[in-house]
């Protein structure tokens, strides 16, 4: 005889009555339900509690192995053999691949970085000088997070002359996600967990102000990849995905050219009264690698799809010489007739993201047509590079048919990306980009060591008597380094650690305070401003602790840097129509497949709250 059922069709063990008649099988199901949550929430702990102990046996390691290196230091000096119990310790630690300690040496393990074909610097480790100055840069690091701490904790940047902070980027904690790959890289665990316990607790995107979409792509999307490339938190990711999602808005254009600001609450997006309704080159060609880097961690093809979309647009409208004026039209699609052809402010990242793009995707044929098109943009940028009569290059600009003999030192930024574009080039072209990153990595330093306190101001003037400061002031920009650490990682030269050494002791004389980094108002008088910039302790010095790092740190086979210097890995893209034509899908009658996710990577195990 079948058994009874409920009139919703169930058997009637899952209807609630057949317990209330039945007050022994209920007290039986309720145990049964008692007992299986405290097994899991047992387990759970155990999980937990096995976890804090492997990462307090590594602290206890971590101790150790520098109680060892003075003790070796020890028997050193005093001319005494190692002895032998301690020996195979000793040789195990110099067979490591880095000196940095720590979790500067955990990254490198987890990393595991190949070995480069011709690496420049293979004896750094050995250099005593280089460990010194990299341990001031990081002081440097400390002092600036610290006083940010202090003064301007959870606010955008810091205002250390007022001892404030000051809330530009749409009060998301701008100095904190810029951060955090710094600290990470450095070591800096403590540090990093309270950026990190800020982030999962306290960033909220649900803000009713209008913002950048360039910088809020750059700093805080760029920033949360970063964090969790490098560190495995699933938390950086989960944010990340929130803020790209409350900016995709700005793309919903005819063209697919985005809108540059966008109010992150209502989703309402726009451009600058300023522009005349155009959107800036820099601003809608500057989203690429980290739209593209959150479709690849999800999943998900629609970030990538809106930011390609851009350049697909520009692709139809590509100047011959590859030369784009800073001025785009949302609705048409069109390049503004107005606008200034440069390699510095509002230009200078579009064309760098297509090299990096390229690199980004591992150089496959799907991105090709980013390399091709960075080339066609080196070969047009020929006619801007001029010489003074006293031996310094540098890269003018062009409006309309007019030359004009400026270069700003947002400009710098250029040698380290014509280093990068080596590989992949032909024997001829790689000799001719090294050269003339060589020659324009020497203006910049120029720029520096010109002025009477050893930092560039915002641009440059050139003129046949040589070249002077334009608008005076400066805001500890980081594009000179960057393009150092490059040039070092490619040649070896010592020169260019000397120069950025140089730059950094400028730094520490003119722009250090008590509260905090300043910079100045104007590069001739000295006289200071009452800012720490955010791509201070994102930028420059990580480009600075990295020019004295190993070529293993961040090795640049493995991991591309976003224009905020945010590294993110690199992925190959394969399984996936040629990027920039639409006549490949067309062709196959199907959308392209599935963006590969890139592997889970082991979580930071903490001890901090972490969102799930």
């Amino acid at each position: 005889m079948a058994r009874q059922r409920t009139s919703a069709g169930l058997p009637r063990v899952f209807h609630p009555t057949y317990y209330l008649r039945r007050p022994r099988r209920m007290l039986l199901l309720f145990s049964f339900f008692v007992c299986t949550t405290y097994f899991l929430w047992d387990r759970h702990n155990l999980v937990v509690y096995h976890e804090e102990t492997v990462e307090e046996l590594a602290r206890e390691n971590e101790k150790l192995e520098h109680k060892l290196q003075e003790l070796t230091k020890v028997f050193k000096e005093k001319g005494e053999t190692l002895p032998k119990e301690l020996e195979f310790q000793e040789h195990e630690k110099r067979d490591r691949k880095s000196s940095e300690q720590g979790y500067a040496t955990g990254l490198l393990k987890r990393f595991r970085p190949v070995r480069r074909k011709n690496p420049p610097a293979t004896d750094v480790d050995k250099d005593p000088v280089a460990a010194e100055r990299r341990e001031k840069i990081k002081d440097a690091m400390l002092h600036a997070w610290t006083c940010y701490e202090k003064y301007a904790w959870g606010m955008d940047e810091l205002l250390p002359q007022s001892k404030t902070g000051q809330n530009q980027f749409a009060g998301l904690g701008a100095t904190i996600i810029d951060s955090l790959d710094t600290l990470y890289i450095m070591g800096l665990q403590k540090q990093f967990e309270k950026a990190r316990d800020w982030v999962a607790e306290n960033l909220d995107f649900n803000k009713n102000v209008e913002t950048s979409v360039f910088e809020t792509t750059i700093r805080v999307l760029g920033g949360l990849l970063s964090a969790y490339d490098l560190s495995g938190e699933p938390m950086f990711l989960k944010k990340a995905q929130q803020i790209a999602d409350r900016l995709l808005p700005a793309w919903e254009t005819s063209s697919g050219i985005p809108y540059n600001v966008i109010n992150l609450a209502t989703g309402h997006a726009s451009n600058p009264t300023w522009s005349g309704g155009a959107s800036i080159l820099a601003d809608s060609g500057t989203e690429q690698v980290e739209f593209i880097a959150l479709s690849q961690r999800t999943g998900i093809p629609k970030y990538k799809e809106k930011a390609e979309k851009v350049i697909k647009q520009l692709r139809k409208v590509y100047p011959s010489d590859g030369l784009l004026p800073y001025y785009l039209y949302p609705d048409s699609g069109q390049l503004g007739n107005h606008g200034v052809v440069t390699f510095g402010a509002m230009g200078d990242s579009f064309y760098e993201y297509l090299l990096k793009v390229w690199i980004q995707g591992n150089k496959t044929e799907v991105v090709k047509h980013y390399r091709e098109m960075w080339e066609q943009s080196m070969e047009g940028m020929k006619s801007l590079v001029l010489k003074t009569s006293d031996g310094y290059t540098y890269l003018a600009e062009r409006s309309y048919s007019q030359i004009s003999n400026k270069m700003d030192e947002l400009a710098c930024f250029t040698p380290g990306m014509l280093v990068l574009g080596i590989d992949g080039a032909s024997p001829q072209k790689a000799e001719e980009y090294l050269n003339l990153a060589q020659e324009l990595a020497k203006t910049c330093y120029n720029m520096y060591m010109s002025t009477s306190t050893k930092l560039a101001g915002e641009n440059y003037n050139f003129h046949s008597d040589g070249m002077h400061v334009g608008t005076s002031w400066s805001i500890m920009r980081p594009e000179t380094i960057e393009s150092f650490m490059y040039l070092w990682r490619k040649t070896g030269d010592q020169k260019y650690r000397d120069w950025g050494w140089d730059i950094f002791q400028a730094f520490e004389a003119q722009s250090r305070i008590p509260t905090g980094y300043v910079g100045l108002r104007d590069v001739n008088s000295g006289e200071k401003d009452d800012k720490m910039q955010s791509f201070f302790l994102a930028e420059t010095l990580k480009y600075l602790y990295l020019l004295f790092s190993p070529s293993t740190v961040i090795p640049l086979d493995e991991w591309v840097f976003n224009t905020e210097a945010h590294p993110v890995r690199i992925v190959p893209r394969m399984n996936e129509p040629i990027s920039l034509e639409d006549e490949v899908r067309k062709e196959r009658g199907k959308p392209s497949n599935p963006v590969l996710q890139i592997e889970q990577r082991q979580r930071w195990k903490g001890r901090g709250k972490i969102a799930n």
